[in-house]
């Protein structure tokens, strides 16, 4: 029986690739195995446990105060021993993060074929996102085969001289996860308060924004709560210490501003779900909130996902104190702009993107 490695370390990798894992495991047709570097140690074991995905093999890497060589290199190094050990027909990566990108890197220095779920996401900017643009591109470079989640992720591809026939547009994974974890009928104290109120949720972290932009980001939202007092402002924060000194410092003292631990995948899903307006610098949140219909200011200067900007659904506004909170006032002033903006969209996806990965992987392998 044909083997696949499945590779990765955080919290969004887990919640997208669990999914397929699950799908795979369901046929019985190919044997995964599945290592888990622990980039994201405490955020990564909750998803894991929602999914009932338990790994074969834990790196344990995770390191306080780690930098990004730190982790590229214990992944590429114990990855590698791990492959010659294990010796898997394809080794499967996902998305842009330093332990996806070493592990396909690892895999590569061994010859091993290499699969990449959703591919083809571009900013062509370098810096922003950083380092997720490098990341990502490099994975593409020695990748064999592309998952691209959308037509506009394959025609980047294609203009790369990624050929054609070895690119499959398939969906986003992480659409087929919510099919999973929003109920109708979910409750939990912080789901509950959308009940009575507008509830507008924040989640910022990314690491070209920890400095000024996030303050600025922060500065913004709490002149939002000031203003509108009928609104509750959730934001789970990032187990960063950066991060969570800005958040403390800015929102911490601000009567209808929630700051909470990072939130169960489930809870987190439907509160997505019953949120008013979503906030966010976050990737995968954008096309979860397009699929659900919620309004979502992207905190960035540009998205790789202009998918969902093209659909109406998510706007790119930067960190730019002034422009976050303008925006924000312009779409929740404006009931006919509003209304405009909230609706749902397949555009990445139909929640049937692991059966149409799982389908190729078995014809192929």
């Amino acid at each position: 029986m044909k083997k696949i490695s499945f590779v990765f370390g955080t919290r969004p990798e887990a919640i997208k690739l669990c999914p397929l894992i699950n799908e795979l495991k369901s046929r019985k047709i190919l044997q995964t195995e599945i290592i888990v570097s622990g980039q994201h140690r405490e955020m990564l074991d909750g998803v894991l446990d929602g999914f009932g995905v338990v790994p074969d093999v834990n790196m344990n890497l995770m390191r306080e105060g780690q930098s990004l060589s730190d982790i590229t290199e214990r992944v590429l190094c114990e990855a590698s021993r791990l492959f010659k050990d294990s010796l898997p027909s394809l080794v499967l990566v996902h998305g842009d993060t330093t332990t996806a990108f070493a592990a396909a890197l690892a895999a590569f220095y061994q010859k091993i074929p290499i699969g990449h779920v959703e591919a083809g996401l571009r900013t062509y900017n370098l810096k922003e996102p950083f380092p997720e643009e490098f990341n990502r591109r490099l994975i593409d470079t020695v990748a064999s085969l592309h998952f691209a989640p959308t037509e506009s992720a394959k025609e980047n591809l294609l203009r790369e001289g990624v050929e054609e026939k070895n690119i499959f547009v398939t969906g986003n994974t992480g659409i087929d996860a919510l099919k999973s974890t929003v109920k109708e009928n979910f409750s939990h104290p912080l789901t509950d308060i959308a009940k009575k109120k507008r509830v507008l949720l924040l989640t910022a972290h990314r690491r070209e924004n920890i400095g000024e932009p996030l303050y600025n980001i922060y500065s913004a939202v709490r002149r939002i709560a000031e203003k509108y007092r009928e609104l509750c402002v959730i934001c789970p924060v990032h187990k960063n210490p950066a991060v969570s000194k800005i958040a403390c410092l800015e929102l911490g003292n601000t009567e209808n501003i929630i700051l909470c631990e990072p939130l169960e995948l489930s809870v987190f899903h439907n509160l997505m779900a019953r949120s008013y307006v979503i906030l966010t610098d976050s990737g995968g949140i954008q096309e979860e909130a397009a699929a659900l219909g919620v309004p979502t200011l992207v905190l960035r200067n540009v998205t790789e996902r202009p998918e969902g900007v093209r659909a109406g659904v998510l706007r790119a506004v930067g960190c730019d104190a002034d422009t976050v909170y303008n925006e924000f006032v312009s779409l929740y002033e404006d009931s006919e702009k509003y209304l405009k903006t909230a609706r749902s969209s397949e555009v990445f996806g139909t929640g049937k993107a692991s059966e149409k990965i799982a389908d190729i992987l078995e014809k192929i392998l």
